[in-house]
């Protein structure tokens, strides 16, 4: 009898311990929504702020391509067109991806199906070290490097996309390339194991198995490294040149949305048409962000499903 009510008291002790930490764990994720929710509210609020306050047009912030937030035109619009910096992100981000794709693919590659060993003792080292160097030193190495080599190439002044591209591709192909090896690892070993017995090579288990049932990971690699890319700040606004223009070429001075953002937001008055604009630039890096996310999250789903 008393063995029976001793359990019994355990068992309930087990189940209040366990409704109390449901209760933490409900109270700690409704916290985290309520502060995204926020987040997402504020930011939003703001940026459509210039459209239904100060009556700038969607299409003319979107495909304008002359930033002057200041001044207004002939018809007196404000000069507040947001092309120039978002093909400046566009460029950078999609120019360093298709640089650092080959190369992380081709270090996992080797760091999990050539040379394991020397992976994990030297390169995986390596790669972790990258990723923990701050942004302001790639942008430290960039100005005092990158930019000069550029200018003694091709001429100008050496700020530019290319400038831009190069410090980038070096920023996100250590995290292109730490999910790479992931995805590498998480392939089955008897995916490797049929395809030798079956008379491949080591490079065709690599290319025809290991490779395609890596896919989703891979990808999933390649659009987080360029989330990355798009959202960088610091180190992109040192080496671009940060003129608000149409980039024509790769070698002349452009800019970015988060350039722009960095170096005007601090410079404005809150609830002002500078400042709102400022916001709604932050609203496109906000939706790109949400676009990114989105795009990993479907590209997991492909690959659970096949």
């Amino acid at each position: 009898m008393e063995e029976t009510q001793s359990k019994f008291m355990q068992k309930s002790s087990k189940r209040k311990i366990e409704q109390f930490g449901r209760t933490i764990s409900f109270i700690c994720i409704a916290f985290i929504v309520l502060i995204v929710l926020s987040i997402l509210y504020f930011v939003i609020s703001k940026g459509v702020s210039t459209f239904t306050t100060d009556g700038v047009s969607v299409i003319d912030f979107l495909f304008g391509d002359i930033w002057r937030p200041g001044e207004v035109g002939e018809n007196g619009e404000p000069l507040v067109g947001a092309l120039p910096m978002i093909l400046g992100s566009f460029f950078v981000t999609l120019l360093s991806a298709l640089l650092a794709t080959p190369f992380s693919i081709a270090a996992a590659i080797y760091m999990v199906e050539i040379s394991p060993k020397a992976g994990k003792k030297i390169l995986q080292p390596v790669i972790e070290l990258l990723v923990g160097i701050p942004s302001v030193v790639y942008g430290f190495i960039g100005l005092t490097v990158v930019v000069p080599f550029i200018r003694s190439i091709f001429g100008g002044t050496g700020f530019g996309i290319l400038s831009a591209t190069i410090v980038l591709f070096v920023m996100i192909l250590p995290t292109v390339t730490s999910m790479a090896v992931d995805a590498l690892k998480s392939v089955p070993r008897h995916y490797r194991e049929a395809s030798l017995a079956m008379g491949g090579t080591r490079w065709q288990t690599i290319y025809k198995v290991v490779l395609r049932a890596a896919t989703p990971g891979l990808l999933t690699a390649v659009v987080f490294g360029m989330a990355r890319a798009f959202g960088e700040a610091l180190a992109v606004q040192m080496v671009i040149g940060n003129a608000a223009m149409v980039p024509t070429d790769l070698i002349t001075p452009a800019s970015t949305l988060t350039s722009i953002l960095t170096m005007s937001m601090g410079n404005t008055v809150m609830g002002t048409l500078e400042n709102n604009v400022l916001w709604s630039l932050a609203t496109i890096l906000l939706v790109m962000a949400l676009f990114f996310n989105i795009l990993t999250r479907w590209i997991g789903k492909k690959g659970a499903m096949k």
